[in-house]
């Protein structure tokens, strides 16, 4: 077999560390729940993500190079932007997670968008319970599901208001057109 490309060793890597380093951020986060030091796995995670910031820009350079001295053909170069973007967003949810944060909502909505399993990203029914949920009673996640469900019908409505105006202006210019002609 002919050895693998060094970009694809390199995203090999990288999503290998960023697996590692969400186990990491779980276990310190059973640490800090339990009440022990989780300050040697904070480093352990700190460094890691560094050296994830590292890879992504180093897969950054090598696709820019690639697709500007044509080496690979423009589909390609959308297909493994699209890779390095997946990355780049799992890396920003690392971040959120080490400092505690949530990961913002639009990062949350992009990942129900990618659509299909990816190599080295985790099946998401196998992870632990988030805070947000941990320790709500079923009434209690019943409610936020249904805020949640309000909050997207009224995206919904506000989008669907937008297309109608858009269709009946659609209509008006069809209309003004015809006249026209």
């Amino acid at each position: 077999l002919p050895p693998l490309p060094r970009r694809l060793l390199l995203y090999d890597a990288a999503c290998q560390i960023a697996q590692e380093t969400a186990e990491k951020i779980q276990e310190r986060n059973r640490y800090q729940r339990n009440g022990e030091s989780s300050a040697k796995l904070n480093v352990i995670i700190r460094s890691s993500l560094q050296n994830l910031r590292e890879k992504t820009d180093q897969l950054k350079d090598l696709l820019l190079r690639a697709v500007s001295t044509h080496q690979i053909t423009q589909l390609e170069g959308d297909r493994r932007q699209n890779l390095v973007d997946d990355l780049l967003t799992r890396q920003r949810q690392l971040q959120a997670s080490y400092k505690n944060e949530g990961p913002e909502p639009d990062v949350i909505r992009s990942s129900l968008m990618t659509g299909g399993v990816k190599r080295g990203v985790t099946n998401p029914w196998l992870l632990e319970e988030s805070e947000e949920t941990r320790g709500l009673g079923f009434d209690d996640l019943r409610q936020q599901q249904r805020r949640i469900i309000e909050e997207q019908d009224a995206g919904l409505d506000a989008l669907s208001s937008i297309i109608s105006r858009q269709k009946q202006m659609g209509q008006e210019i069809g209309n003004e057109l015809d006249e026209q002609n």
